[in-house]
């Protein structure tokens, strides 16, 4: 079964920044690598509701599942804890309550806001491509808006 998995970008766009976490030496993968805030999807939850709660699990920001839009999907061949792959549905959010924090910090090294000019290189992969088509789409009228992204397919 394909592992469906939730990523929020929040997007402060006054403050031209978003929030990232930087995770840590007892990640499951990526030790050391930025990403965004991201976890599985729980039996029986939408989607939404995932990247609801994995946001708050994570950073303590509360979004609305109706604040989130849809900007990428990434479908990979296979990923960690996926042997049979993974989904991965991005959304982005400019409306949130609270201030980031990094609320698990047995996963996380830390978890705050980065300048989107100032995006670390050292970024998981799929993660990384969606953010950056994400911003390349603001920033130029003629980018496409949602995008999918495969990995490991032949």
């Amino acid at each position: 079964m394909t592992l469906l998995v939730a990523a929020v970008i929040v997007h402060d766009r006054a403050a031209g920044r978003v929030v990232l976490i930087q995770r840590g030496e007892h990640a499951k993968f990526g030790c050391g690598m930025w990403d965004l805030p991201v976890g599985k999807n729980e039996p029986g939850e939408p989607v939404t509701a995932t990247a609801v709660r994995e946001l708050y699990e994570e950073t303590g920001l509360v979004v609305a599942a109706e604040s989130l839009k849809v900007v990428h999907v990434i479908h990979a061949a296979l990923g960690v804890e996926a042997p049979n792959g993974y989904l991965t549905v991005v959304f982005v959010t400019d409306e949130w309550s609270g201030e980031p924090e990094n609320r698990e910090p047995l996963k996380h090294a830390q978890v705050r806001w980065v300048d989107v000019d100032a995006v670390p290189e050292n970024f998981v992969r799929g993660n990384a491509q969606a953010l950056e088509r994400y911003l390349d789409y603001l920033n130029s009228p003629n980018a496409s808006g949602t995008q999918v992204s495969l990995h490991g397919w032949a």
